[in-house]
């Protein structure tokens, strides 16, 4: 990228278009802005630990007396905001190259008393902090592979003719169960109209009960059976009181439903995208997985190379739960054939086969009402995605397309048929066999930067008892 060296000189440029461009730029004049992250103050001169969050590798800047200001730049902490002009040089010490000011200015501030100094802090404090917490290495890293983990998915779908579609956050249809949706309403929660013992929702806003979405599912599934392939990638609530290091009560996940689509061909699909997500991650997260490789996960590089490299496994549930009764370990929880799989068993199906493991055809009674019944009647066409290190990363399923069948399976479930009768309607108009699932994204983030905790990777975490920025 050529600049101008009109341009050079008025405008600030981002430390990632220097880095991208560095022969470019030695021994020419450069603006930057952005923050000191360390600052080492000599008699004569000093050095500062600079980063404008563009690039997580940082540039050293040198000043001496020769500054016009060299008292007041010597005496300013870390935190401090500044705009630096200089020469751009060959460093002295351990740097490629290092900026040689010959004007800094005070842009902001920051006092003796700022949180985040240059040492390690628990990630138990940064979260006290969370508005601050962005500005150390971890989160810079994290945050940027998150960012790049979401625009991966969204050239994935995009080029392989998906519509993303935005899904309403505010729902009357009940998919996961009322008891895991908040609530909401307008009325006025001091006097609330009352109607045979109960609170009269005819007189809220929407003249019935309505949700914060806990899925996009059901009206993704609308336009799958209009645009053959959609999804959705945006915020979803639960109002689950889990404390866990993977559940929250506000997080965000990918939803693609894809019509004329069996469970095999759902299976493809959820192989070849999460690969191709990891793949662009660690072709452009570089510095930040080094980082996480180095300081978070030992061996996480490897073993999101390996993930893109594998071939992943194919077994179904009564399969795992077989490997389950025959290993020599003393479980916690026993494994049974109608039961859903704990997390040890997870860790042991993928340390057995040492990839990822597709396990389907589960059974009926612990999955949900809209999922497709095998022909044996007692399992559906499900399927879990483990992965080593993380266990569950997706689920989905092949779709019930038969509307008499899925009335039922609502009925069986207690499903408000009312509150769903559009979403059932789409089996008689024009219907057709159709499968989806769901990723939550910040398991795949604990995923891509071995940083274990939910509340690491959500850049303000909503779990319970916690809601405080």
């Amino acid at each position: 990228m050529i600049i101008s060296d009109k341009r050079r000189l008025l405008e600030s440029m981002d430390l990632k278009e220097l880095w991208e461009n560095i022969e470019q730029y030695k021994e020419k004049e450069i603006k930057i802005e952005g923050w000191i992250r360390n600052h080492r103050k000599q008699k004569e001169f000093g050095f500062i630990d600079f980063s404008d969050g563009t690039s997580f590798k940082h540039l050293q800047i040198i000043y001496d007396t020769t500054l016009q200001n060299f008292d007041e730049v010597s005496r300013l902490l870390v935190g401090c905001a500044i705009e630096v002009k200089g020469i751009l040089v060959k460093s002295s010490g351990n740097q490629d190259v290092e900026l040689k000011a010959n004007l800094i200015k005070i842009v902001g501030d920051c006092p003796a008393d700022y949180p985040i100094q240059p040492k390690r802090h628990t990630r138990e404090f940064l979260r006290e902090v969370a508005y601050l917490r962005p500005r150390t290495n971890l989160f810079q890293a994290i945050f940027k592979i998150r960012s790049v983990a979401a625009h991966a998915i969204h050239e994935y779908f995009q080029t392989h003719n998906y519509l993303y579609v935005h899904t309403p956050l505010i729902t009357t249809a009940d998919c996961e169960g009322s008891d895991q949706m908040f609530k909401i309403t307008s009325l006025n929660i001091d006097q609330l109209p009352m109607k045979d013992g109960h609170v009269d929702m005819s007189k809220d806003l929407f003249g019935k009960q309505a949700f914060v979405t806990g899925t996009g599912q059901l009206h993704g599934e609308a336009f799958a059976m209009a645009f053959k392939k959609i999804y959705t990638f945006g915020p979803t609530f639960r109002t689950e009181n889990s404390n866990t290091k993977t559940h929250a009560n506000e997080f965000w996940m990918i939803e693609p439903e894809i019509a004329f689509c069996d469970l095999e061909g759902l299976m493809n699909i959820e192989e070849e995208m999460l690969k191709f997500v990891v793949s662009y991650v660690l072709q452009n997260c570089k510095d930040e997985i080094d980082f996480c490789d180095q300081f978070v996960e030992k061996g996480l590089k490897e073993k999101l190379t390996n993930l893109v490299n594998s071939k992943f496994v194919r077994i179904t549930h009564h399969e795992a739960v077989d490997i389950l009764k025959k290993a020599d370990v003393k479980w916690e929880f026993l494994p049974d054939y109608e039961e859903d799989i704990a997390k040890e068993h997870e860790r042991y199906i993928t340390e057995y086969f040492k990839v990822p493991v597709f396990i389907t055809n589960w059974p009926k009674d612990i999955k949900a009402w809209y999922m497709k019944t095998n022909e044996d009647g007692k399992t559906v066409a499900a399927v879990d995605l483990e992965v080593p290190g993380a266990g569950e990363l997706m689920g989905g399923s092949q779709r019930e397309e038969n509307y008499e069948k899925l009335i039922m399976r609502a009925k069986q479930q207690g499903v408000d048929i009312e509150a769903v009768d559009w979403f059932c309607n789409l089996r008689r108009f024009g219907g057709c066999y159709h499968s989806g699932f769901g990723m939550g994204f910040e398991r795949l983030i604990i995923y891509l930067t071995g940083v274990e905790n939910i509340r690491d990777v959500i850049p303000f975490p909503r779990t319970p008892g916690s809601c405080d920025f």
